[in-house]
């Protein structure tokens, strides 16, 4: 069955029975493997993905409910890896093994565009996605950082409480 989707800005039709899951779409057809396969049930976040600048479980929705639907990944988000997201997760070293990271990132920046300064509580109740590395603290010091970009203080704070996170992570 053919579906339309603009994908990360650009129109493109699909191919591929309307069950099928939208994570498989953007993998498999599209080969955009930014996006990962966590647990397959909408649980863990891995699978995150913009839709209509709404976050979505990738992994838990059919492509027949995003027919004409405008969809970003990682990959779209920024495509020189500028977004300040993607800058502040490297400057704090918030990743460790990196897999959730690319659904972190999106479930941030889906929170930032609703929210550009967000409180902590603010962010825990935003960011469900799952790390097994434990990378909570960081993730939030870098939405911090990110939201200060524009010069604000909270870029500021987030920066000094790294050393905060260094000492409750040890």
């Amino acid at each position: 069955m053919a579906t339309k989707l603009t994908v990360n800005g650009r129109e493109t039709t699909v191919d591929a029975a309307g069950d099928t899951p939208l994570l498989w779409v953007i993998r498999d057809v599209l080969k955009l493997t930014g996006t990962k396969y966590g647990c397959g049930i909408g649980q863990c976040g891995a699978c995150t993905v913009h839709v209509d600048g709404r976050p979505t479980r990738s992994c838990s929705i059919p492509l027949s409910a995003v027919a004409n639907a405008k969809i970003t990944t990682i990959e779209g988000l920024s495509p020189d890896g500028t977004h300040p997201l993607q800058i502040a997760w490297q400057e704090l070293d918030v990743p460790q093994c990196g897999y959730c990271q690319a659904g972190q990132i999106m479930s941030a920046a889906a929170l930032l565009a609703k929210n550009p300064r967000p409180t902590d509580a603010q962010i825990d109740e935003a960011m469900t996605n799952l790390c097994r590395c434990g990378t909570y603290l960081r993730v939030r010091a870098a939405i911090h950082k990110a939201a200060g970009a524009s010069g604000g203080k909270r870029g500021q704070r987030a920066e000094l409480n790294l050393v905060s996170i260094a000492e409750e992570e040890l």
